[in-house]
């Protein structure tokens, strides 16, 4: 992501080049989507240009709200983040609205001009934007499941698990939008057989695998230490760790509905997490399914109370409340 990628230049005048053929190896994707353009949901690219508007009453706060549900802006912040911050400089910064705090209002908005939009950047591609737009919910979704159990389990940390799991699929989001057609026999050859292994067919079309370009490019973008410890599976032996993988597999298995056939095993890793009952662990899980958490609720590390879907009438058992829960609960 260079500054020319980001310049106040009119956003209308990116034109997509997909990639039609893979590249040669992991490095060479790398580099690729260091430079490449990164459009952002359109939602996202007009509250910012409203913002910009009335710049000097624009706090913090405001651009969080904004950047917040949109994983591929947020993506973009950080990795300015990491060009702007001193080389040897000792203060990472794991939130939103600290990284905006660090590099200023004005020049968020005199380096991230008029944004281009995912709905303009995959119009002639109708089937990579529906995907596109499944993969960005179930992000939200995995993003909130994996809130949910840091707070129950009362991790410290909670704020940056959240954004693991948010950012956890952004790499195949970035080649849904840059080599569409190339995705697409990707998921055709899973549709034909079932019983394919998604990193095998990966390496096959792609050569290469989304969870590896995803370590590299975090890396590459100097992301804060402990998101990219907690986006990398390998160790998966720490609890803080499975909280994210278990959240994206969950929020994968129920991106249709709740009948998924490894459903029950999820259930019960998830219990073992939360040291509950699979039974008072379904009633959480659906409890907290529900649309974007509130800003302050992910700031302050705390579970918002479920205003949207609740728990199944028949599911009495419920996880007991951690400190933080009570507080939510009294605050909203």
């Amino acid at each position: 992501m260079t500054e020319a990628a980001n310049s106040t230049t009119n956003a209308s005048q990116s034109v997509p080049h997909y990639l039609t053929k893979p590249l040669a190896h992991i490095g060479a994707w790398t580099q690729y989507f260091v430079t490449a353009e990164i459009p952002v949901l359109s939602a996202t690219a007009k509250a910012l240009a409203a913002l910009r508007e009335i710049e000097d009453d624009v706090d913090p706060n405001m651009l969080t709200a904004v950047i917040q549900s949109d994983p591929l802006m947020t993506l973009k912040l950080f990795a300015r983040m990491a060009q702007v911050r001193r080389p040897n400089g000792a203060t990472e910064t794991e939130s939103i609205t600290a990284s905006l705090v660090l590099m200023g209002i004005g020049p968020f908005f005199r380096h991230f001009g008029d944004q281009p939009t995912v709905e303009d950047w995959l119009k002639e591609q109708p089937r990579a934007l529906d995907a596109l737009q499944v993969l960005l919910t179930r992000a939200e979704r995995a993003g909130q499941f994996a809130l949910g159990f840091a707070v129950h389990r009362g991790d410290t940390d909670a704020a940056v698990i959240h954004l693991a799991a948010f950012l956890n699929d952004f790499a195949e989001m970035l080649v849904w939008l840059h080599a569409p057609t190339l995705v697409i026999q990707i998921k055709d050859a899973q549709k034909a057989d079932s019983t394919l292994r998604s990193n095998l067919i990966q390496r096959e079309v792609l050569g290469m695998e989304f969870n590896d370009l995803r370590q590299s490019l975090m890396k590459l973008w100097h992301l804060p230490e402990l998101l990219i410890y907690l986006s990398d599976d390998r160790h998966a032996e720490r609890a803080i760790v499975r909280n994210v993988l278990l959240a994206v597999r969950l929020a994968r298995h129920t991106s249709q509905d709740w009948d998924n056939a490894a459903l029950p095993d999820d259930i019960q890793d998830i219990s073992q997490l939360l040291n509950a009952s699979p039974r008072a662990t379904l009633a959480f899980l659906h409890k907290i399914d529900h649309p974007m958490l509130q800003t302050a609720a992910i700031q302050g590390l705390t579970a918002a109370p479920s205003t949207a879907e609740q728990a199944p009438e028949d599911a009495q058992d419920t996880l007991p409340m951690s400190s933080e829960e009570e507080a939510a609960e009294q605050k909203f």
